[in-house]
């Protein structure tokens, strides 16, 4: 049994994705509307997941497009804001996710208890944020130096928009992050959000990470969910809950029910 049992209360679990939209300093952030309704949407899309009955949330700037990999102040500040202010109202364990900023996250996590993190820790890639490096030893320390060491972290081995500089083939990147690094999790994604990871990566992933939980990290769907959790100890899923699959829209109760009663379907 892995630490999914502990931490999020079942195996196979899905990690929904509650999506903030633009906030301050964010390029698309809208100024009439405020942080106030950033808020109002952040709240109904919880209330929307958690009444689809998923198994835990995952809050993430997903709108502060175009993404850093040194999140600002400011972007912290306003997350840790609209999570206190949401969690009278969690009945679920919680994560977060400051993208693209490890460092972040783990100050995020620790300002509001959350119980992991979804990050990129490790590797060299060339990306449509530029060059994008990673120092994994500086950011295990800086956990245990905040007094983070309890919080899961979830290695994105994939990054979205982004490719390994050094061309390493899957069974290599997991067998030396597993070995160095001793992740809680690895995350095998797609292209973008909404895009389905390669089931013979996801596979293969799996197959070499012996007893490490591997996570379908992007395009998840109704009809692709059996097989996926097949293979994987989980998922991470948010497009697919939205009104119409559409990345921008808002969570649909719906399409979260459907999801979820496939999913607890599959796990009996």
């Amino acid at each position: 049994m892995s630490w999914l049992k502990e931490v999020i209360g079942t195996e196979k679990p899905i990690i929904a994705m509650c999506h903030f939209q633009a906030m301050p300093g964010d390029p698309y952030y809208d100024k009439a509307k405020g942080m106030e309704w950033v808020v109002e949407k952040a709240r109904e899309d919880l209330i929307a997941l958690q009444d689809g009955g998923v198994d835990a949330v995952m809050f993430s700037n997903e709108f502060s497009l175009p993404y850093l990999t040194k999140v600002r102040t400011e972007t912290v500040a306003c997350m840790a804001r609209i999570i206190t202010e949401l969690k009278p109202l969690i009945r679920v364990p919680y994560g977060v996710n400051c993208l693209w900023d490890p460092i972040a996250s783990l100050d995020l996590a620790v300002a509001v208890d959350a119980k992991f993190v979804r990050e990129i820790f490790t590797g060299v890639y060339a990306s449509d944020f530029g060059l994008w490096n990673t120092n994994c030893g500086e950011v295990i320390r800086h956990q245990r130096e905040i007094g983070a060491e309890n919080v899961k972290l979830l290695f994105n081995i994939v990054p979205e928009a982004a490719a390994y500089l050094a061309g390493r083939e899957i069974e290599s990147i997991v067998k030396t992050t597993v070995f160095n690094c001793r992740p809680d999790a690895l995350c095998v994604s797609g292209a973008t959000a909404g895009t389905a990871a390669d089931p013979e990566m996801l596979r293969r992933a799996k197959e070499t990470a012996g007893e490490t939980v591997v996570l379908a990290n992007t395009g998840c769907r109704v009809d692709t969910i059996e097989g996926i959790l097949k293979v994987a100890d989980g998922a991470v899923v948010g497009t697919t809950f939205k009104y119409d699959g559409k990345f921008e829209n808002q969570t649909d109760v719906r399409r979260v029910k459907e999801f979820m009663d496939k999913v607890k379907s599959f796990r009996k």
